[in-house]
């Protein structure tokens, strides 16, 4: 059984990094050249893995069921309880109405067009949430097993995506060198934000336990896959479009449609579109997981129907009412969902843990991640980068990208 949750909970772990995203990141990277974006997806992925570790440092000491809420408050008192729940619902209720916008107009579209159906534009969009939410309400073990089959699906549609571009890949075009230094600055963010996963971490506690080498296998092989498959997609799409045709590329539909005209191919946009769907399907399984699950030790909501029923409510209806009537505030606060994820992933677990190396004596049985002070200024420092690259992008001083 501890298996079985080992799988699913590093399939929720990928599922929850590769979003629809994924599918912009040879956009945001065009200008770096092939060698120079896959130097700074590994730099990101390696920063990302050790902070998750972070937490499961702190995590160790805590109660099995304890979200950030509950961790924040223990260990940095009232102000850091206050910080880490607010970089958690501006990030997460974002990205949740982001994903039901789009799942939305994704699913009326299949609705509509694909089985001869007519129906309002805001009926994808609920049904969407209701299944997602229906999934999610009944617990973990439930996310599990739906994220299973849609993975496998995803899995299929992109090696569907990678045989049909793999022979046309010229070696020459994954050799080019960064059109510009400045453009290293402003993929960062995006590449950031395509391995955030750590707002589910406390859900996969919950689901595992505090076994630690389960835990830290989940993290490392669940944050590994979406690098590898990042990779792959990169080789791909980079080696198949010059730099110049990709950095012409402003928008991902053109992207994708001078990849089907280039191949002549329509199965490519139909494979790539297959796979945002499922993309987005299970990024938003996992980020409302993480989400229902601090809500509901937020507001100390029980566990039982009408608990869960409650949060539920709390997790899906404000952002389904922001997705339906206000798009552009959502649109507007994706802008700065880096610096929330900085937040939640970089500051936090590393503050959290200076904390509790200070609070607590080390035994020889405690699980401490590698590397002391300087690490975890190095760390910080790398965070304090990231932010700043996103308010220079935001300012106009570097071009916005992805």
């Amino acid at each position: 059984m501890t298996m079985n949750k080992t799988l699913g909970s590093t399939l929720i772990i990928a599922g929850t990094t590769i979003g629809a995203g994924m599918l912009a990141l040879p956009l945001a990277s065009a200008g770096l050249g092939f060698a120079t974006a896959t130097l700074l997806m590994f730099g990101i992925w390696a920063l990302m893995i050790y902070t998750a570790l972070l937490m499961l440092e702190v995590h160790q000491h805590a109660d099995q069921n304890a979200t950030l809420h509950t961790l924040a408050h223990q260990l940095l008192g009232r102000k850091g309880q206050i910080i880490a729940s607010f970089a958690m619902l501006f990030l997460f209720y974002s990205l949740c109405a982001a994903y039901i916008a789009g799942g939305g107009a994704q699913l009326n579209d299949k609705l509509n067009n694909w089985m001869g159906m007519h129906v309002g534009p805001q009926t994808g969009t609920i049904i969407f949430t209701l299944l997602i939410a229906s999934v999610v309400s009944v617990g973990t073990h439930s996310v599990d097993m739906v994220n299973r089959i849609l993975f496998a699906l995803k899995i299929v549609a992109l090696a569907t995506m990678l045989f049909l571009l793999a022979p046309h890949v010229q070696g020459g075009h994954l050799v080019d060198m960064p059109v510009q230094k400045g453009l290293l600055l402003s993929a960062l963010p995006v590449i950031f934000t395509s391995f955030g996963f750590h707002g589910s971490i406390p859900s996969i506690v919950r689901y595992v336990g505090l076994d630690m080498k389960a835990l830290r296998k989940i993290m490392i092989v669940g944050s590994a896959t979406p690098l590898m498959i990042y990779v792959f997609w990169q080789v791909a799409s980079q080696g198949v479009l010059s730099q110049p045709d990709l950095m012409a590329s402003t928008t991902l539909g053109t992207f994708i449609a001078t990849l089907s005209q280039m191949l002549h191919n329509p199965m490519v946009s139909q494979s790539v579109s297959v796979f945002a769907d499922l993309a987005l399907a299970t990024s938003f399984l996992g980020v409302s997981l993480g989400l229902f699950d601090f809500l509901s030790d937020s507001l100390k909501r029980g566990n039982q129907v009408k608990g869960r029923l409650q949060t539920a409510l709390v997790t899906f209806v404000p952002p389904l009412g922001f997705a339906l009537f206000y798009p552009q505030g959502f649109i507007m606060a994706l802008g700065f969902a880096a610096i929330a994820l900085v937040i939640l992933a970089i500051f936090l677990p590393v503050a959290m843990v200076k904390a509790q190396r200070k609070q607590r004596p080390r035994s020889e049985s405690d699980y401490q991640v590698s590397g002391g002070s300087a690490t975890l200024a190095l760390v910080t420092g790398l965070g304090i980068m990231i932010i700043s690259a996103q308010f220079l992008q935001m300012a106009g001083f570097i071009p916005a990208v992805g």
